[in-house]
């Protein structure tokens, strides 16, 4: 099941994202290279097979993937809480 991907979450995304996004794009390359390389080649092949902006689906792509790693964080620190 995936995480619930709630409004803070998403803000505190678009936030970062969008300071600077061709840079945070760039960096989301790197990154996702190096943490998991098949998600990586996934965005960079369907990027490339559409009619659409290329750069435009990888950053939805990396959007989401990002969204997807906080609020996974989150519910893992949820889980894991004690007091």
């Amino acid at each position: 099941m995936l995480p619930i991907i709630t409004e803070d979450i998403s803000q505190k995304a678009f936030d970062e994202i969008f300071k600077d996004m061709p840079e945070w794009r760039k960096k989301m390359i790197h990154y996702i290279k190096d943490e998991n390389p098949e998600i990586n080649t996934a965005i960079i092949e369907a990027s490339n097979k559409t009619d659409l902006d290329p750069k435009a689906v990888a950053l939805g792509a990396y959007m989401t993937y990002i969204m997807l790693e906080m609020a996974s964080k989150e519910n893992d620190a949820i889980l894991n809480y004690t007091e």
